[in-house]
């Protein structure tokens, strides 16, 4: 059964950023059309504020399933209720620590946002910074059903839920936005179905999982644990905040709304290209944190890390061969002529990920080792780095510069030093990952060759030149993939299901 769950759940996510982005290729052009690039990154610079305000659930979320999937091992339902109750709790006075300081940022949003923005600007960011701040004060206490579902390994159901919201959202918020309504609108909409998904949530936990609460007894040791082991998590969502949310605050304070829409259409690109990574190991948490627990050695977690970390970049490197050749006609056609300079600064966000991305399952390993603390601190002070170095790069760059500022980091921070960490201190060995990562290079070459002849060709820039391009540049990707890339392991993960598939076909 968990096996089923674990790979219906990975295939189930690549279903979910697929509908996602071919949703998301229809509905952006237009919802940039009808709301404009002022409003769109005003809607966007609030949001990068707001989403600081998530900073309060301190990471217990991951802390959550750590303690859940020990408490499990054993089969001690009572202490899984009791662990219930108490992050029950602490997510209900978080979050109402943060909807007071977004009641706080909302008053004094005049100094929060400078001078850039226009009197009318200012009047909406209000508006806007009330609704998200209410999404906020919504999702803290459903944090404990979800890390619930997560914990029992109901990765069908999360999907699914998940593809549904990916699926009704645009068609909820277009009509609102051709009436006229704008950003208010699209807040609106958005926080209704944040509230429906939340309560399905919660409905499911209940009545298919069976999830119970004890108030009794509140161990204040295991608070106390707690807040220990959450606290470097706390500090890498500040690093996260700081490197994907601080570069719209710093573009929008001193280069305006313009420059942060150019921003974020390059961040959506590369939010995109994040979950397509994580749609793999997400689904592994629970298996990593349950192999901690039973004491499984050092080795069993490598030889997993490297083979999630082999699936991740057989995907990865094609999107990125495909977005360096094809990424800059695809953003004019897509947003607009006047958000092509969002080409070169997705590329300098992106290029750097690769690399921490295909290795984001050691991130778990790290925490269910309770090995995370010194990630944390070098991350932070990465991330103090990044804010100081784009500031006057965003004053002589704008975005570009930004962009610049969160590569540097990105490099010295999550490539250099944490490989070092990984291979000394965690006990992943890095030496053997990487081997098996080069071994995957050779297969790219027959790719990024007729990639580069395509764009030497210079068709006419047009939908179908570009769709036929990129359906020709897949087709070469797979095929060297396949003969020069992929293991046997790899390749019995595509046949299989195939001969399944084929099999109950005859019959």
């Amino acid at each position: 059964m968990k096996i089923n769950q674990l790979k219906a759940g990975a295939l189930l996510s690549y279903i979910n950023i697929g509908l996602g982005s071919l949703i998301s290729i229809v509905y952006t052009p237009v919802m940039l059309r009808l709301l404009g690039q002022s409003e769109y990154g005003l809607y966007n610079l609030v949001a990068s504020v707001v989403a600081y305000l998530g900073l309060f659930n301190f990471g217990f979320g991951s802390a959550y399933i750590k303690y859940h999937s020990a408490y499990k091992v054993n089969n001690d339902e009572d202490a899984i209720a009791r662990l219930n109750g108490m992050f029950l709790l602490i997510f209900l006075v978080l979050g109402a620590l943060a909807l007071i300081c977004g009641a706080v940022l909302t008053i004094y949003s005049d100094a929060v946002f400078g001078t850039k923005l226009s009197p009318a600007e200012l009047e909406k960011a209000k508006i806007l910074m009330v609704l998200m701040v209410a999404n906020i004060g919504i999702t803290f206490p459903c944090i404990v059903f979800n890390s619930y579902v997560t914990a029992n390994e109901r990765f069908i159901f999360q999907r699914l839920l998940q593809i549904v919201k990916v699926i009704t959202s645009p068609f909820l918020i277009l009509p609102v936005l051709i009436m006229g309504y704008g950003s208010i609108g699209m807040a609106v909409v958005t926080t209704v179905i944040n509230l429906l998904i939340e309560l399905i949530n919660i409905y499911y936990s209940y009545k298919k999982i069976h999830i119970s609460f004890s108030f009794k007894r509140l161990d204040i040791h295991l608070v106390k644990e707690l807040f220990i082991f959450s606290f470097y998590i706390f500090i890498n969502l500040i690093v996260n905040q700081i490197n994907w949310n601080v570069d719209r605050f710093i573009i929008g304070r001193f280069r305006g709304t313009a420059e942060v829409a150019i921003y974020s259409v390059a961040g959506q690109l590369n939010s995109y290209y994040l979950q397509l990574s994580v749609a793999i190991s997400n689904v592994y948490i629970p298996r990593v944190n349950a192999l901690v627990a039973q004491n499984n050695g050092d080795r069993e977690l490598s030889e997993l890390f490297t083979r999630i970390g082999r699936l991740q970049f057989l995907l990865l490197s094609g999107v990125l061969l495909g977005l360096i050749f094809f990424g800059k006609l695809f953003i004019m056609l897509w947003a607009g002529a006047n958000y092509q300079d969002a080409y070169p600064i997705a590329l300098l966000l992106i290029i750097p990920t690769t690399i921490p991305l295909i290795q984001n399952l050691g991130i778990e390993i790290q925490r269910a080792k309770n090995m995370h603390k010194f990630r944390s601190w070098v991350y932070l002070f990465i991330a103090v780095f990044n804010v100081l170095l784009s500031i006057p790069l965003v004053k002589l760059y704008g975005g570009l510069g930004a962009a610049l500022g969160t590569a540097l980091a990105l490099i010295v921070g999550n490539v250099l030093v944490m490989n070092w960490y990984y291979h000394k201190k965690v006990g992943l060995n890095i030496v053997h990952f990487t081997k098996e990562i080069i071994k995957i290079l050779p297969a790219l070459i027959l790719p990024a060759i007729v990639g580069i002849l395509l764009i030497l060709l210079k068709l006419e820039g047009t939908y179908l030149t570009l769709l036929i391009q990129v359906l020709i540049f897949v087709f070469v990707f797979i095929f060297s993939m396949w003969k020069f890339g992929m293991n046997n392991y790899e390749k019995d993960l595509v046949l299989n299901p195939l001969k399944k598939l084929f099999g109950k076909l005859k019959k």
